[in-house]
């Protein structure tokens, strides 16, 4: 048994990791293996889901937000080939809409980032039971933040769309936009 491998880990112990943080993922690949999974990455959907096609896994760990895409494309997939798949989907920006929509098409757990291997680990294996609150939650100001980069993105960053419909001044919105996230 390797230092931290859970005992609730099945026979079938493959896990597919997709996001197109390259560091991000590569880090999360060792540590998972230490926790007695065999991870396999990738950084697109395309690259999930052919991993799908070659082998579903039993669990993945998918990032939402993925340059050729949305990672809800993998959700759903690997749901279709593998229904009893245990996904937890990563988002970025506290994007509790998509996660919603994750959850509704077969994700198992959501978790905003940063989150760590542990956390990761916790709700690949979780039995239903509510995870603790977090630990370190986001600042007000931060959650404001993530959301008005939501919207903007959701814009296509539109500066004046986006100042439109969260109601705000289109100089203010880029004064925050200018400024680097808070913590």
């Amino acid at each position: 048994m390797a230092d931290h491998e859970h005992p609730d880990l099945g026979a079938d112990r493959s896990l597919l990791l997709v996001d197109d943080d390259e560091a991000f993922v590569k880090r999360l690949a060792r540590a998972m293996e230490k926790r007695g999974f065999v991870p396999e990455t990738a950084e697109s959907v395309a690259a999930g889901l052919a991993a799908i096609r070659a082998r579903a896994p039993a669990y993945a760990v998918i990032d939402l937000r993925l340059e050729d895409g949305s990672g809800l494309q993998v959700v759903e997939a690997l749901r279709d080939q593998r229904p009893d798949s245990r996904i937890v989907v990563l988002t970025g920006y506290g994007a509790i809409a998509t996660a919603v929509a994750a959850v509704k098409m077969g994700a198992t757990d959501y978790l905003s980032k940063p989150a760590d291997a542990n956390d990761i680990t916790n709700a690949l294996l979780a039995s239903g039971a509510p995870p603790p609150p977090p630990e370190n939650p986001m600042s007000a100001d931060r959650v404001r933040w993530e959301h008005i980069q939501r919207v903007f993105e959701l814009c296509d960053r539109n500066v004046s769309e986006t100042a439109r419909r969260l109601n705000m001044h289109r100089r203010t919105l880029q004064r925050i936009l200018a400024k680097r996230s808070p913590k």
